[in-house]
């Protein structure tokens, strides 16, 4: 999460969703930059709203715009995926059983066991309830750069960094479907977005 005093602007950090690039490249300019632990780091929009945000408008008798990114849901899971191969180093014999698939039932299964408590990215950000003011797809991080440079007064760079590794991702069209009904939320939000 990176707080801009002056700006009275405030990104939430969707895991998994370029948010370490975002941080590493903003940090300097912002008054706040809370990157450890991950459970700060990810506040969602919900705890943002409850305890951060009640802080910020009493010290400064105003409201502050929050921001957010969203990944394609198929995406975001192709990412936590690769996330996870990282724990496992001497070869594809130790890749899990069932690759990114079995790895997808599982998500289904246990959706918080596989994302580090996140769930789903809908739920991370508030849908529902309290939502950012303004969700940027990922998938479209120019639209998201123009409008920190307008806010901001400065042009952003955002590097790239904490690349996953390659990993076979596919999946077959009977789990396809069944991660769109599960995920009919994020679908539903992500074709929302501009």
């Amino acid at each position: 999460m990176l707080i801009f005093w002056e700006q009275r602007l405030v990104f939430l950090a969707t895991p998994k969703a370029g948010s370490t690039a975002v941080e590493v490249a903003l940090e300097p300019l912002a008054s706040l930059a809370v990157q450890h632990p991950p459970q700060m780091k990810h506040a969602d929009a919900a705890r943002f709203n409850r305890h951060i945000h009640p802080w910020l408008q009493d010290m400064t008798e105003d409201r502050f715009t929050t921001v957010a990114l969203m990944r394609e849901p198929v995406e975001w899971l192709r990412s936590w995926y690769r996330f996870h191969l990282r724990d496992y180093h001497d070869g594809p014999e130790d890749i899990p059983a069932g690759g990114f698939e079995g790895f997808v039932g599982r998500y289904i299964e246990q959706p918080k066991e596989v994302t580090m408590g996140i769930g789903t990215q809908s739920g991370f950000l508030g849908i529902g309830s309290a939502p950012p003011d303004r969700i940027f797809r990922y998938e479209d991080m120019q639209s998201f750069t123009r409008f920190l440079e307008d806010r901001l007064g400065c042009e952003i760079n955002l590097p790239r960094i904490n690349v996953p590794p390659a990993a076979d991702v596919t999946l077959s069209d009977a789990a396809t479907e069944t991660l769109h009904k599960t995920l009919e939320p994020d679908f539903t939000l992500y074709a929302s977005l501009p």
